[in-house]
């Protein structure tokens, strides 16, 4: 299941920017034009996190967000404030009233994703299902244990994180940098050739346990889960 990503902009040039590049990363997305229907849809679907322009027709983003923060159900969707105001006082009061981050205009695509990715990661609204199923491979994220044919199969914590992502993204290329941020983090630095090594071991058990699905390197890009609907 895709990220869901509201974006709250009031900017068609920005919005329809945003829209296009994080479909592009795989996120599903949604656009409101202003404050009053930001609520209005949070309220018919809750995102996974929300994209909030401070300055908005009908409703401010700040007062979007001081009422998220009243509302039980809504109040821990992680929200990033996209904003032009860029003194001190601004963003202590953004912070305040709930943003749990604050992105400056103009601002890089990749520094946005990678904050959404973080915020993502942290939050307690992420959609992480406890049990993930791929072909005759199973995957408990709660226990950490991995079952092939039924049989439980002993991964590497990284391995395991790897097969994790794989499985929640299948078909997907990732680049050996992004399955690096994704899987490793933004804050350990290895070589992208670290990567290669734990597919090859994953790969490995995949095959030697029997699994269906398998991972597929993708020339000039990195990798991808490949889906194989055959029984054993």
């Amino acid at each position: 299941m895709k990220p869901y990503v509201l974006v709250v902009e009031d900017e068609d040039s920005l919005s329809t920017l945003l829209q296009y590049n994080f479909k592009k990363e795989g996120y599903e997305v949604e656009i409101a034009k202003d404050g009053e229907e930001a609520l209005l849809k949070i309220n018919d679907r809750k995102p996974d996190i929300i994209l909030l322009d401070w300055m908005l027709p009908k409703l401010s983003g700040i007062e979007v967000c001081r009422r998220l923060r009243l509302n039980k159900n809504q109040q821990k969707i992680p929200v990033i404030m996209l904003t032009a105001r860029g003194d001190e006082t601004d963003k202590i009061t953004g912070l305040d009233h709930g943003a749990d981050d604050y992105v400056l205009k103009p601002f890089s695509l990749p520094l946005l994703f990678a904050r959404t990715r973080a915020l993502l990661r942290r939050s307690s609204s992420s959609i992480v299902e406890e049990i993930l199923t791929s072909g005759n491979i199973e995957i408990d994220t709660k226990a950490l244990r991995v079952k092939i044919n039924h049989n439980q199969v002993h991964l590497g914590p990284t391995e395991f994180r790897l097969l994790e992502h794989f499985i929640s993204n299948p078909g997907r290329v990732y680049s050996r940098e992004q399955l690096l941020d994704s899987v490793w983090g933004r804050n350990i630095f290895v070589e992208a050739r670290t990567v290669d090594v734990h597919i090859g071991r994953l790969r490995k058990i995949l095959k030697q346990n029997g699994a269906n699905d398998t991972i597929r390197t993708v020339r000039s890009a990195g990798y991808s889960f490949e889906i194989n609907n055959k029984t054993v």
